[in-house]
């Protein structure tokens, strides 16, 4: 499965036959480009459709409605941010430096091209029992890979490591995201590595198992 969606080019001429594939891409990038710009209920599918270069009947080809375009563009970047939590976590051995590429992963998330950040972590549908689904099961699948780690390393019970998981997560997203508000002023790497140094001097405080 493509898991990232980067901004839509030119759109195509109206007519430019594509892939069934190719054509969910652009359609996707297309919607992403809306729905960050506009939020959900100032989204047309109008508009989508003329952000692609199709006519409203092929999008609604792919897409029934508003609603199921938007949730697979949700399953799409949440998929994207638990795969880079996961691929950091695998990177290496050595636990600081586990501590360091899961904040960076989360910075690099929040500074991806096309923002789809905001519809993970802002979206303006929470109360809608599917989207706020998906928007969970962000934090949860990344915060239980952390507290697995943490429950093997340092002998925690099973419901303190998932405290401590959600807790390192939480921190993670939660910078990256202000971190991105203040455009720049403190360079992406510097912040990474002050969050990561923050948090690293939290959880090595508690000791190791043998």
């Amino acid at each position: 499965m493509e898991t990232r969606v980067t901004a839509t080019p030119d759109a195509k001429p109206r007519g430019t036959r594509l892939p069934r594939l190719a054509r969910r891409r652009q359609l996707l990038s297309a919607a992403q480009e809306v729905f960050v710009e506009n939020g959900y209920h100032a989204a047309a599918m109008d508009e989508i459709a003329d952000r692609a270069g199709v006519s409203k009947p092929v999008l609604y080809q792919h897409f029934p409605g508003k609603l199921e375009l938007y949730l697979a563009l949700l399953d799409l970047h949440v998929d994207d941010m638990v795969n880079r939590c996961r691929e950091a976590l695998a990177s290496t051995q050595e636990n600081k430096l586990r501590v360091q590429a899961t904040f960076s992963a989360f910075f690099d998330f929040v500074s991806s091209q096309g923002e789809a950040f905001r519809l993970v972590f802002e979206s303006d549908l929470r109360n809608v029992a599917p989207v706020r689904q998906r928007m969970e099961r962000s934090l949860r699948e990344c915060a239980e890979m952390v507290s697995e780690l943490i429950q093997e390393d340092t002998g925690c019970t099973s419901d303190e490591a998932h405290l401590l998981g959600v807790g390192l997560v939480g921190m993670a997203e939660v910078s990256a995201r202000y971190w991105v508000t203040t455009q720049g002023s403190i360079p992406k790497d510097a912040a990474e590595q002050l969050m990561a140094r923050l948090a690293w001097r939290g959880i090595s405080g508690f000791p190791r198992t043998a």
